[in-house]
């Protein structure tokens, strides 16, 4: 569907050397290196999730492979890590964690309960679906909390992507490489999704994740908000198929927009120093001119 585009993109033009000054697959100057480093990324990985559910095999795939309601809160840490192991490691370093993503794909496989099909998880049409819907996310959430990111910097980054659906098994020549095309892709494959049980699973996960008793306020508070705002932002077709309801978008904007400066108001420095500090590894790396900052979109 997208065989005209280069194998790799801007992103993938980096030389693979090694040594202390090496930029990884996106370096600073990419649209990824600055949004990467934005709290509401957090928010942007619960949409994620919400989303990619809504394909029925995608979320087979991974509810058939492990205990989700257990293993959800190591699953979520994986992911974060591996986002940010791509964005800010060195070029080897994200390249064995492709590596490692693919193989794990490689030996997972789930079953249709309707037709008894066996299929793997590596199934390049469910992978196309991951991709886009954790990209799409990123997106909407950057943009709707007021992030200065512009259409063109929008198409950009999609672009600056091809690399990292070659990471996961795709080829880039078959993944959308603008706004136009992620569109279109997402007109072709809504007539597949639905909500079943495993997405249902993965609602009540979100919405309830289990936590240690003497954490159940704190999670009532700051994780549900958080939640329910992912939710909330997701496309309306998306309400309809979990069958909840949510504030209309203009509301969902304001409240994106409100947690965004929230979030963002906490110093950068002091947010980076969770594990295990990405962002401050990379700086150490490549020298303070490495710095995430918005306003060197505008470069």
């Amino acid at each position: 569907m997208f065989r005209r585009h280069p194998a790799a993109g801007a992103a993938a033009d980096h030389v693979e050397g090694q040594h202390a000054g090496d930029p990884g697959l996106f370096g600073p100057d990419s649209v990824t290196w600055q949004l990467h480093s934005d709290p509401m990324m957090w928010v942007a990985g619960v949409r994620a999730l919400y989303f990619q559910a809504l394909h029925p095999r995608a979320v087979r795939g991974v509810t058939q492979n492990s205990d989700f309601g257990k293993e959800a809160w190591g699953r979520l840490i994986r992911t974060a890590s591996f986002v940010g192991t791509t964005t800010y490691g060195t070029t080897d370093a994200a390249e064995k964690a492709g590596a490692r993503v693919r193989k794990i794909h490689r030996m997972l496989s789930a079953v249709d309960p309707d037709t008894g099909e066996r299929y793997g998880v590596d199934d390049p049409e469910l992978l196309l679906w991951v991709h886009c819907a954790e990209i799409d996310s990123y997106l909407h959430i950057m943009r709707c909390s007021g992030y200065p990111i512009t259409d063109a910097h929008t198409d950009r980054y999609i672009r600056e992507h091809l690399v990292s659906a070659r990471l996961v098994g795709l080829d880039p020549a078959d993944v959308p490489a603008n706004q136009a095309e992620m569109t279109a892709y997402f007109e072709k494959v809504r007539p597949e999704l639905a909500v079943g049980a495993e997405a249902h699973e993965v609602d009540d996960f979100l919405l309830r994740p289990p936590t240690h008793p003497l954490l159940v306020p704190a999670r009532e508070v700051l994780w549900r908000r958080v939640s329910q705002l992912a939710y909330a932002s997701l496309p309306p077709y998306a309400h309809e198929l979990y069958g909840r309801a949510a504030p209309e978008p203009a509301t969902v904007t304001r409240q994106l927009r409100v947690t965004g400066t929230l979030l963002r108001s906490v110093p950068a420095r002091l947010r980076w120093q969770l594990p295990p500090k990405h962002i401050l590894r990379a700086m150490s790396r490549l020298g303070p001119g490495s710095r995430p900052a918005p306003y060197k979109l505008g470069r």
